[in-house]
């Protein structure tokens, strides 16, 4: 029965953070009044993004006892892609209630759009991990076997991969310590 709600509370999420993206590369990409239109209806958009991936990961923990979460690699894919795609939506969501339209302008607005663009690719492997999970596996998942990932197997990051982003965190935080400095 669970994992029935579930299958329903996620599709909350999806939606808003579908239409979130949308409205981000709308707001980046063009002007004029789609482009208004997309930057000020954006926070409410995120904020009932955040609220449903928080009803959705509580409902897909309970589906299954904590060990039997963590047991499958399967699984741990799913979970990996979701608190990805979610802390992705929450730097976003964070950044338009801080900076609001400067989100929107200069270097800022390909900053949002990669974003974007990232939290959607995790959410669409969280979906179609989340279908295989259900039973329905989706034709997504051939397209990451094609690019060399097998779904039934952990996911691993490659060290270089990590020492990667450690070293482009570091440098963000100097670029934007240095950059408050100035102003």
């Amino acid at each position: 029965m669970m994992s029935g709600i579930h299958a329903m509370l996620v599709h909350f999420p999806i939606a808003f953070w579908a239409l979130a993206s949308l409205m981000i590369i709308v707001g980046a990409l063009m002007q004029g009044h789609w482009a208004q239109l997309a930057k000020a209806g954006l926070l409410p958009v995120l904020i009932l993004g955040l609220l449903g991936g928080i009803a959705g990961m509580v409902s897909g923990w309970l589906v299954w006892p904590a060990d039997a979460n963590l047991y499958s690699p399967l699984t741990r894919n799913h979970l990996l892609m979701s608190f990805w795609a979610f802390g992705i939506y929450a730097v976003v969501t964070a950044l338009v209630w801080r900076y609001r339209d400067l989100v929107f302008e200069g270097a800022f607005r390909w900053a949002m759009l990669v974003l974007a663009l990232m939290g959607g690719l995790f959410f669409a492997i969280s979906g179609t991990l989340g279908g295989h999970l259900a039973g329905s596996p989706t034709p997504f998942s051939d397209l990451l076997g094609a690019g060399g990932w097998t779904v039934y197997e952990t996911f691993y990051v490659p060290d270089w991969v990590l020492v990667v982003i450690l070293i482009l965190a570091v440098a963000s935080a100097v670029a934007g310590f240095t950059a408050k400095t100035r102003s």
